[in-house]
């Protein structure tokens, strides 16, 4: 058998569905004061699975290329109303959000929000020649399940340890409250030290049994004596181990939540808007212990859009830009601004051409990063928009990334706190390309 610092993923997932009916998916650890006092930061995943299409998040608005856009895309085009035409980037470029992104668009403008171009899972830099030739593809490109693996463990061979968790585990943050998963527990969070946990939205954890009476006192101590007994089976020991440490989670929870009054901010209620209030409510509880780091993820669905695109990501780029921008109003309130990132990722973008009112998998795609150490603008480039160009692995616009997922997580780690050569511990592989830091961090 396993000791419990292996317990393996699969059966740390299957175990924590049944804790999570109990509201006790959290493993448990003393809290690390690693980093130096008052120096606290945050990094916030949020996954768009599915695979978004980046190509209708942000457009190029010069004449040549917009025209180019325009004939490919056809129906899936943005036009008019459409499209919010008021950024550019540092060369004077102009491009336009999807009018769903509408809170996004002053957050860009003041300079706190970020677009980086053509981003994807590589092994190495990649031409559309090499690509042809089968050189150094990552493994089952265009399968959700894969890509996503990839997406969130930084590799093009996973490991069974996913980037958010390494990168706590080089800052030395061991804390039952320095991973925490909003929806489903994540792969992204689990590193070979610090294990995430699950906290669902407005959760303390709690066991309607246990609250403050007598008699759950009484309960409390006959359900420790239980879990404390060892009955020689190993699998019943690690059960028993992580029902404790969940117990204690909650323990913990409200502790810190005591006394707090609810934030001011108003989150949107939406599936997005109330995990991404939970999290402001944990990065606050964090925070009151000191210094430390805390990494998230959440995730908002529906992003596999074969059909019915312009509809379906309208209402979905809503509540995304709704959400993360009450959630950067939070972390003003809260004080921590500078001190918390968040950043979108997906599986993978999908085909510039459409295929009926969708289009299909694809690869590269373009994400934002928000915070108020953001430098922001725009970094990468776009695509050449030539079906069977350059850029394209194809024939239908299914874009070679051009800056790896690799550099995208090593530019967040190195603000995040972590050393050169630990960062590139967490994304092997950084040898290969000619920067590790894309610059969009201050």
């Amino acid at each position: 058998m396993e000791n419990y610092n292996h317990f393996s993923r699969r059966k740390f997932l299957k175990f924590s569905a049944g804790l999570t009916a109990l509201g006790l998916s959290g493993l448990y650890a003393e809290q690390s004061q690693a980093a130096g006092a008052g120096d606290y930061k945050a990094l916030v995943c949020v996954y768009l699975a599915g695979g978004n299409d980046g190509n209708n998040l942000i457009v190029p608005m010069d004449a040549t290329r917009y025209a180019a856009y325009k004939s490919v895309r056809g129906s899936l085009a943005l036009t008019g109303a459409e499209l919010l035409p008021s950024i550019m980037d540092k060369a004077g470029n102009p491009y336009a959000l999807h009018t769903g992104l509408a809170e996004m668009n002053p957050l860009y403008i003041s300079g706190q929000l970020a677009f980086v171009l053509n981003t994807g899972m590589l092994v190495q830099p990649l031409t559309r020649a090499q690509f042809l030739a089968g050189q150094a593809r990552p493994s089952n490109l265009f399968a959700h399940s894969d890509q996503t693996t990839q997406a969130e463990t930084g590799h093009a061979k996973p490991n069974g340890t996913g980037w958010g968790g390494r990168l706590l585990d080089i800052t030395g943050e061991t804390g039952n409250l320095a991973g925490i998963s909003t929806t489903h527990p994540s792969l992204y969070l689990q590193g070979q030290i610090v294990t995430g946990n699950a906290i669902g939205p407005g959760s303390n954890l709690n066991i309607i049994a246990l609250n403050s009476t007598a008699s759950a006192v009484s309960r409390r101590k006959a359900l420790d004596a239980i879990l404390a007994l060892d009955g020689g089976n190993p699998i019943r020991q690690v059960a028993n181990r992580m029902f404790a440490e969940g117990l204690k989670l909650s323990d913990d929870l409200k502790a810190l939540d005591n006394g707090l009054t609810p934030l001011a901010t108003v989150f949107p209620n939406t599936a997005l808007g109330n995990q991404l209030k939970e999290v402001a409510r944990q990065i606050r509880l964090r925070s009151k212990l000191g210094s430390g780091r805390q990494v998230f993820y959440c995730s908002l669905g529906g992003f596999d859009t074969h059909n019915t695109l312009k509809g379906t990501q309208k209402n979905l780029f809503v509540q995304l830009s709704q959400a993360i921008s009450a959630f950067y109003a939070a972390t003003g309130e809260i004080g921590l601004q500078s001190q918390v990132t968040a950043f979108t990722q997906s599986e993978f973008g999908r085909t510039f051409q459409p295929s009926g009112t969708g289009c299909d998998h694809g690869w590269g795609s373009h994400h934002l990063i928000l915070g108020g150490a953001v430098r922001g603008g725009v970094y990468g480039a776009m695509p050449e928009f030539a079906l069977g160009g350059p850029d394209d692995a194809n024939n239908r616009g299914v874009w070679i990334p051009k800056i790896s997922t690799s550099q995208f997580g090593a530019t967040l780690a190195s603000w995040f706190g972590g050393a050169d050569a630990d960062i590139a511990q967490v994304f092997t592989g950084l040898d290969k390309f000619a920067s590790r830091n894309i610059g969009f961090m201050l």
